[in-house]
């Protein structure tokens, strides 16, 4: 392909992608292997080119932009080499016209953009939510040690803030990996093993992970109670929860147990298990603000009425948590946002309404407290965005 051929081709998938935000479809990732998948003539290098002039365009434009041509002449508008590939050529962009609409540049939509600000989030950390995320894993220490597993990835950086963490180069191909398929690592951001480490796992608890998904967080709790104990893994996503077993058996985790949720009537489904938890983790539903890096238009989906029902979700699942706590347990409120509605104001609201519960401060090697918790950021902690508080239920 020429490459006014890939800037043409990287027009057509911003389209999509628009299409796809606008209308609550696939995300960005999904789509583009879709699209390369139908057009096998395009090589691994007009793939490698495609994908980045797309997510250059879409960390450019704050706003949700109004096609993908608008979108790809801010990037050229900020690199004219880009611009000169608008030549009217073969399979290329037409010609730039006078007037022509350009997506105007921006961190996020306006109200999104000052519900940050409000969060004490200052303008260089907010233009950091939008650089390129590294790739981290996590070294499963119920098989291996981190430096086994750095001797077989070139480029493997050990960072000291989580000790079971690898950072390399983003497109290393580390699930075509002989240790990947070993299970001696799992992909995690090293932010997200952090503060799963913070929930204070231990050897023999009983642990209840509420909204564990695909098993991140869950597998890395049973690797600091070094697969000794109970861990019973929820969710309300059928398709998400099943690949968690999977996941444990390649891990060599035997102490996790799955049960599906149904939406607004978790406490039902958990009436036995009421006052029997150590732990209870609530990775919960959010906004997702500080995972932009990896998923860029996410914030071109994100509406006040949607952040409304996701605050309103975290507080409903952590009253349910809270009665899954022994006396003297601990509650775990987990969130990958920046906004203090789904974190510091979360708390806030859960301790006013639960009385004999309290925060207890965090001491972690990475982040900054932020109201009653602490919180991680791509700027500061050069990881994902993360708010994390830790509480206790009295005796």
């Amino acid at each position: 392909m020429t490459p006014a051929a890939r800037v043409q081709m990287a027009i057509d998938v911003l389209d999509r992608i628009i299409a796809a935000a606008r209308d609550r479809g696939a995300a960005a990732d999904v789509i583009l292997g879709r699209w390369f998948a139908e057009r096998r003539f395009a090589g691994s290098k007009d793939r490698r080119a495609v994908r980045g002039l797309v997510y250059d365009a879409i960390r450019q434009a704050g706003e949700l932009p109004v096609s993908g041509r608008a979108a790809m002449l801010a990037v050229a508008r900020a690199r004219p080499e880009l611009g000169a590939l608008f030549d009217g050529s073969h399979y290329g962009p037409a010609p730039i016209a006078p007037g022509e609409p350009v997506a105007p540049a921006g961190v996020a939509p306006a109200w999104l953009a000052a519900a940050l600000e409000a969060s004490g989030l200052d303008g260089e950390e907010r233009a950091a939510l939008l650089e390129r995320a590294p790739l981290d894993l996590r070294v499963n220490r119920l098989k291996a040690t981190p430096d086994i597993v750095a001797a077989g990835l070139d480029g493997a950086e050990r960072l000291s803030f989580a000790p079971d963490a690898l950072r390399l180069p983003e497109d290393t191909p580390v699930d075509r990996s002989e240790a990947y398929a070993e299970g001696l690592f799992e992909v995690q951001d090293a932010g997200s093993q952090l503060v799963s480490a913070l929930a204070g796992a231990a050897p023999g608890m009983t642990v209840i992970d509420l909204c564990a998904g695909g098993g991140g967080k869950t597998l890395a709790l049973a690797a600091a109670m070094e697969n000794r104990g109970r861990i019973l893994a929820c969710d309300v996503d059928r398709p998400r929860l099943s690949r968690l077993m999977p996941r444990a058996a390649r891990a060599g985790v035997t102490i996790t147990e799955t049960l599906l949720l149904n939406p607004t009537q978790e406490a039902e489904r958990l009436v036995d298990w009421q006052a029997q938890a150590d732990l209870v983790v609530v990775d919960a539903p959010c906004s997702g603000t500080g995972t932009w890096r990896r998923n860029p238009e996410a914030r071109w989906r994100l509406t006040p009425s949607q952040l409304e029902r996701y605050v309103d979700t975290q507080a409903h699942l952590l009253d349910v948590a809270a009665r899954l706590v022994r006396p003297g347990g601990v509650l775990v409120h987990i969130v990958c946002s920046l906004l203090d509605a789904e974190g510091a104001g979360q708390v806030e609201r859960f301790l006013a309404a639960q009385p004999g519960w309290m925060a207890v401060a965090l001491d972690a090697p990475a982040g900054r407290p932020r109201g009653d918790g602490l919180r991680l950021t791509p700027r500061h902690d050069k990881t994902d965005g993360f708010f994390v508080a830790k509480l206790v239920r009295q005796c």
